[in-house]
């Protein structure tokens, strides 16, 4: 095996409709969650923001992570729920093509888990600076599809 990287070859496979899901977690204060909810963040509606942030992260992909195809997406969903002690963000990316869309469904949640975090870090910061509540946590694919049909 070559220890030099490469790209893989998909020339041979078929186009069919790839579907992929993945989600994260970011934990946050509860003062910052009721922020959020009552849309009193300073830099905007933390929502909108991190949707649009997902959805710009996956069609980047490819020029984020150096073994990417460049894939012509046909829809990205990001589904994000204010929860008791977080924000959970799911994303699902959608391309007919010859390989799959889980990267580019990993980046879109994690994407728009870091916009929360940047969009909400004034209010989680401690007395020295430090963030010792906050965490992304669990990003992971939760569903990939490959449909032939």
């Amino acid at each position: 095996m070559s220890s030099e990287a490469k790209m893989v070859d998909i020339s041979p496979k078929e186009i069919i409709l790839r579907v992929a899901e993945a989600e994260g977690y970011i934990r946050l204060k509860k003062d910052t969650i009721k922020k959020i909810m009552e849309n009193e963040i300073e830099k905007g509606n933390v929502i909108a923001v991190a949707k649009t942030a997902g959805i710009l992260a996956a069609k980047k992909t490819s020029e984020l992570l150096p073994l990417c195809h460049l894939i012509p997406l046909e829809n990205v969903e990001i589904d994000i729920k204010v929860e008791e002690e977080g924000v959970r963000v799911r994303s699902k990316v959608k391309a007919h093509y010859r390989t799959g869309v889980e990267m580019e469904a990993l980046v879109a949640t994690s994407i728009s888990l870091l916009t929360i975090w940047d969009m909400v870090k004034k209010y989680e910061k401690d007395e020295s600076g430090k963030y010792p509540y906050t965490v992304i946590e669990n990003i992971k694919v939760i569903d990939k599809i490959k449909n032939e049909s």
